[in-house]
């Protein structure tokens, strides 16, 4: 239970609505969900890598999605009834999962492989040209001034 309301955030803020909402789920999950495991690495300066163990599961069984700067990973086993068998110990799970990650503005998924066990989901963080840095030259004298803006 959480002490705190978050609805005059909401009143008085325009454009945050999203940041809010993320809090919001923050806060209100009581124990986020440990399976399957998974690793977030660092490959580059704007790159990185989601390896997530998903033993069991062939590429037919699971299933990568992006919608609205959220990554879900949903793995559903299928089991063909051919390949039915009595299992006297099952210690390999392979229950169904549904794993989201929320992007942040301007990060791609760029490709995803499945080898040994592991999904790779590949992403890269790409800045717009309107979000990079630019360089204002500054004018000693408006002469320049009117120059630089005919040019």
């Amino acid at each position: 239970m959480r002490q705190f309301d978050l609805a005059p955030l909401y009143r008085n803020t325009v454009g945050f609505d999203r940041l809010f909402s993320m809090l919001d789920q923050m806060v209100g999950v009581d124990a986020a969900p440990s399976y399957p495991p998974y690793n977030i690495e660092r490959t580059g300066e704007n790159a990185y890598r989601i390896s997530i163990a998903v033993a069991g599961f062939t590429d037919r069984d699971l299933t990568v999605e992006v919608k609205e700067n959220t990554l879900s990973v949903r793995g559903e086993r299928k089991v063909s009834e051919e390949r039915k068998v009595d299992v006297l110990h099952q210690g390999i799970a392979a229950r169904s999962f549904d794993r989201r990650f929320q992007l942040a503005d301007g990060v791609q998924v760029v490709g995803a492989a499945l080898e040994n066990g592991l999904l790779h989901l590949d992403l890269v963080r790409e800045t717009p040209e309107a979000k990079k840095p630019k360089l204002i030259p500054i004018f000693t004298n408006a002469a320049q001034t009117i120059k630089a803006k005919a040019a």
